[in-house]
């Protein structure tokens, strides 16, 4: 019988790097704090604050777990970006630029609809166009 190992996960440390991430991300793609607020499905104006603070002094961040799945999102969205675009700079303009996937709303309209399901319908849109 195989026995396995059970990974603990950190979520202080978990959250900080998933905000991190999203933080850099969201920064490339000329977010305001709002946007991010919103992306992030996040309560109160000061979150995304607080977030950079926590990150820049490599503070512990405890994040829920429908931040995080919302933050993952936002990464396989970028990291597919990487994938199919040969730029940062198409990169960062593509989430700006009207789709007719999204009923001629940008990428990021659709995801400031605020739902994580919005999210999702980019994610999967690009996970398509990658085949």
């Amino acid at each position: 019988m195989r026995s396995q190992a059970i990974v603990q996960v950190d979520k202080g440390k978990l959250g900080h790097v998933a905000a991190k991430l999203f933080l850099g991300i969201t920064e490339e793609w000329g977010l305001t704090d709002e946007q991010k607020r919103v992306l992030a499905g996040a309560a109160t104006r000061t979150t995304i604050s607080s977030w950079k603070k926590k990150v820049a002094d490599s503070s512990s961040l405890n994040l829920g777990d429908d931040t995080l799945e919302r933050l993952s999102y936002i990464a396989g969205i970028y990291k597919a970006l990487q994938i199919l675009l040969p730029t940062q700079q198409q990169w960062a303009e593509w989430v700006h630029k009207p789709n007719s996937a999204f009923g001629g709303q940008t990428a990021l309209e659709r995801m400031l609809g605020g739902r994580v399901a919005d999210l999702y319908e980019v994610r999967h849109y690009l996970d398509a166009q990658r085949g």
